[in-house]
């Protein structure tokens, strides 16, 4: 079974602490205690704010890296044109089994991103605030943080303030779903693009910025930009927040000046020397080859140069003793399962894709591995959101780092390597995961092939070559419950049942959620009507 970890993992620093002051002195910093640490923190104009930001380079800590002095200004520019008052919104939606930083900042230093997002407030003019958390502990701390400041949603204060907790999915932290949420509507990318600078919450100007970044710009607030570019590169001054996982000996957040070698920040892990590959920036991120992740720097710049990603700060080592392409296999099925379940290039390619990928592995050869590269190019940039154009940067990144397994998968019997479960998954949990705990399976002694359920639900069931369905069973996401119900009901044959899914994967084999028939074996098939 897959790894997961642990909301508040070890945290470790490299040099001197920013962020992470005071955690060698408590577990959580109460607002007492920050003040201790950190000291008070007057408020600064908003045009001054801007230049602040603009003067240490700071960028989105969330994964898209959008300068953060842009936004406000056009946050700014939005609502003086508007006459209205633009809302704050912190991003503490971390999703990604593999990031941990930002839980790990809201679980032990609430007040240090409430001070940046409350030092931007005051520079709009901002009367409302929403925190976006999707955990209990993170939940429980920020709203301890709240009330230790003494605000709340009560109608008349001058600021009010609440948390928005939204369900453990990868779609919840995108920012329009976000905000969707935060008017009351579903945790779910809407399907429009507009920029919640101009139309976020309620419809007013929105500053939206991840857990982080607010955080970092209270830090420079309190020492000065000066001080704050004497850490790190000259390009990317300060800290980034890393989380290590996959396959090294402790799990941990990281707090390092950017320019350390990335090889460094690995050993401190426990990291195997030589490990298969490295995926820089999380399941939305890129592979490095051992070489590469040797040379590599911790640094935006650095990775995308030598092709990989810093993304939301995720950093997982493989060793050698797993199957790279396992690995991937079942990252690729929840990436699937994770989808929102509104446009078809996430809801019918991400599945499809998996399902490619599971087909390589089963030695579907040179034209298993052709199918899986054009349903990756077909996926991107055609979704609601960004998870679609992530997950096929995943996938494509994965085929074009591990050649030599590929070749073993394609052309010969496999790698011959198990698949450990090294890289973290959510638990098996209902709020876990995308899926519903439900498979949707087929008595082969009823099926007579009519084929209807492939039109009911595409995404989950694929007509063969003989005119019966590809699959044996196929694991439910939430958002397909509906049809898959549908389609029990409506099979002519009656050999469509639902029926509750294993509580566990053996990490030993990987296993699709979508699992493909032996080959060599007679396909029979589900069908169903409509």
């Amino acid at each position: 079974m897959n790894a997961s970890l642990p909301d508040v993992p070890e945290v470790r620093v490299v040099g001197l602490p920013l962020l992470t002051s005071g955690f060698d002195l408590v577990e959580r910093l109460d607002l007492a205690m920050h003040l201790k640490v950190h000291g008070p923190l007057e408020p600064i104009a908003g045009e001054q704010l801007a230049t602040l930001a603009e003067q240490i380079s700071l960028r989105g800590r969330g994964g898209a890296g959008f300068p953060f002095a842009k936004k406000l200004r056009a946050v700014a520019e939005a609502a003086i044109r508007r006459g209205v008052r633009p809302v704050v919104v912190i991003n503490g939606s971390e999703d990604e089994p593999a990031c941990r930083k930002d839980t790990v900042l809201i679980n032990r230093a609430p007040h240090l991103i409430l001070d940046g997002a409350l030092l931007a407030a005051e520079a709009l003019g901002a009367r409302t605030l929403v925190v976006g958390v999707t955990r209990d502990s993170t939940e429980a701390s920020m709203q301890a943080a709240l009330a230790e400041r003494g605000l709340s949603n009560r109608r008349g204060s001058m600021l009010r303030a609440r948390v928005q907790r939204n369900p453990v999915r990868m779609v919840t932290g995108e920012s329009s779903a976000l905000v969707r949420s935060a008017d009351g509507g579903p945790p779910l990318p809407p399907g429009r693009k507009v920029r919640t600078s101009d139309s976020g919450v309620g419809g007013a100007p929105t500053l939206l910025s991840n857990a982080e970044t607010f955080a970092q710009l209270a830090v420079a607030a309190r020492i000065g930009a000066e001080r704050y570019r004497r850490t790190g590169l000259r390009d990317e001054p300060g800290t980034v927040l890393l989380t290590l996982s996959g396959a090294v000996a402790r799990p941990m957040v990281v707090e390092a000046p950017t320019g350390v070698p990335l090889r460094y920040v690995l050993q401190l892990a426990g990291a195997p020397p030589l490990p298969q590959g490295v995926l820089t920036g999380g399941y939305h991120g890129k592979w490095l080859d051992a070489v590469t992740a040797h040379d590599a720097v911790v640094s935006r710049a650095s990775l995308e140069a030598c092709g990989g990603a810093l993304g939301a700060g995720a950093i997982l080592p493989l060793g050698p003793g797993t199957c790279p392409l396992g690995e991937a296999l079942h990252v690729a099925n929840w990436l699937a399962a994770e989808s929102a379940g509104q446009c078809g290039p996430c809801y019918l390619g991400l599945p499809a894709a998996a399902r490619g990928l599971a087909d390589v592995l089963d030695g579907g050869g040179p034209t298993a591995l052709e199918a899986l590269r054009e349903v990756t190019r077909a996926v991107k940039r055609r979704g609601a959101c960004k998870h679609p154009d992530g997950s096929a940067a995943f996938l494509e990144s994965t085929i074009a780092a591990f050649t030599d397994d590929l070749a073993a998968h394609v052309l010969g019997d496999g790698c011959g390597r198990p698949v450990e479960g090294v890289l973290p998954l959510h638990d098996d949990s209902p709020q876990g995961q995308g899926s519903s705990g439900r498979k949707l399976a087929v008595d082969w002694t009823l099926c007579q092939g009519h084929g209807l359920c492939a039109d009911i639900v595409p995404e989950l069931i694929q007509l063969g070559p003989d005119g019966f369905p590809a699959v044996a069973e196929a694991a439910v996401p939430r958002y397909s419950e509906a049809r898959a119900q549908r389609a029990v009901r409506r099979c002519p044959a009656l050999a469509l049942r639902i029926e509750e899914a294993p509580a566990a994967i053996p990490a030993q084999a990987p296993s699709p959620s979508l699992p493909m028939l032996p080959r060599g074996r007679g396909r029979r098939a589900l069908g169903s009507g409509r």
